[in-house]
Order: structure tokens, then sequence, then C-alpha cells
């Protein structure tokens, strides 16, 4: 086992993936689950065709050291790789908070970072029961909502958010995972809309949201402190 992170991509700045910071991304490479709208499935595999090897990465954040405010791990799936808590280590001894985007896939792993972590953008596939249509593995919600519960009771700053391509969730479904979230005392949720100009799934198609959706966003709106439907 690699005792290093593997990196498939690198975003150098961005103000969009941690709140109020300027930080860089870190597309860690791999992903146990196949969400039919992925739009990078090159970060699938664990290994991918051109690696940035982590000491180049390393040498590229001291040189941001009091330029970025904080370092996002994102994927593929973070928690995929034993190596993450070591990479957040060292991030975090340069100087910067640490972002992290994920599922949950391995909730032991994500509890073992969630103390390193200063926020998480986590994402929620679907009501449970229904995660395998999107992931295409048989029990992922399971590990997905276990994983919410985990960031719920670490005190963690974060938002929810969903991805939504309307042939794989409905109005319906949607509205059903938003109460579960409200009942768990989610504050902030967010749906992004699918790119489906690449997905995994090319089949998939164009998603066309449903008839129902203006009514389900001023329901949504009501029923969140913060709701948002970021592009």
């Amino acid at each position: 086992m690699s005792s290093t992170l593997r990196v498939g991509g690198l975003v150098p700045l961005t103000t969009l993936d941690f709140p109020d910071h300027l930080a860089c991304v870190l597309f860690c490479q791999g992903c146990g689950w196949r969400c039919r709208y992925c739009h990078n499935p090159q970060l699938i595999p664990a290994r991918g065709d051109a690696p940035l090897a982590w000491d180049d990465l390393l040498a590229f954040l001291k040189r941001r050291v009091g330029l970025l405010q904080a370092v996002v791990f994102s994927g593929g799936e973070p928690t995929q790789q034993a190596a993450l808590a070591s990479a957040m280590a060292q991030v975090r001894e340069l100087g910067f908070k640490v972002g992290l985007h994920s599922a949950g896939i391995k909730p032991d792993r994500f509890a073992q970072v969630l103390p390193q972590v200063d926020w998480v953008g986590f994402d929620v596939k679907a009501p449970p029961g229904h995660g395998q249509l999107i992931t295409g593995v048989v029990n992922s919600d399971r590990a997905n909502w276990q994983s919410l519960d985990l960031l719920l009771q670490s005190g963690v700053a974060y938002e929810c958010r969903t991805t939504i391509h309307w042939r794989l969730l409905d109005a319906e479904s949607v509205w059903t995972l938003a109460c579960r979230l409200a009942e768990k005392g989610v504050q902030r949720f967010v749906l992004q809309p699918v790119r489906s100009a690449r997905m995994l799934d090319a089949e998939l198609g164009a998603s066309l949201a449903p008839v129902e959706w203006p009514a389900l966003r001023r329901r949504l709106e009501v029923l969140f402190p913060a709701f948002e439907v970021r592009a």
C-alpha cells in the first residue's frame, strides 16, 4: 500500500471550495463507487495515468504559505486512501486549514480524519435505500448516512449537498431526502444540478427538471435556514 497520497489533479486557486477562504484543491485518486453522473471518471481508478508526486505538491504548498488559507482534499473519494490522515497532518504543519469533500465511503477512515478537518462539503447521494441506483454499489447509502451522523456529532463546520440528475432522483425523492436531513438538524443544504456534458454513464443524457421543481425549491427554502442551488 502506498505511504503517500495519490493525487490525480490540482486546482491551484479557488474561492468556491472552502467558504470564505482562498484555497487550492487536491483531487485524490480512486473511488469505490461508480456514480452514474460522475464528471471526473478519470479519478475513479485507484491509480491514474498522470499522477502528481506528493513531494512536488508539498513544495507547491510551501511556496503558497501566506498566500493561500486552506487546502481542500477532494476526489475521487479522499477516504478511499489510507494515506489521507498523514497528508492532512503535513498540510496542517504548514499552517493551512484543511477542507474535505467526501461522501464518507469509508466511515472508519472518515472518523479518523475528522479531527484534522476544519470544514467538510459532504455529499449525500440519495434517501436511504436509493443509493445503489446512483452509485452502482449495494448498501452504499449505509456508509453515506453513517458518515453523515459522524460528521454531525463531530462539531466540524460543514454543508450537505446533493447532485441532482432528475432521471435518478425525482422531486418526491429529493423532498424525502431533504426532510431526513432537516430531522437530523442539518442547517445548510445545497443542490447541485449535474454537469451532463461529461458523465460516467453517458446514456443518462440531459437532466430535465420536472414540473414540480419550482414548488419544490420554495419548500426547500423554507425547510432549511440556508438553502442554495449551485450551478
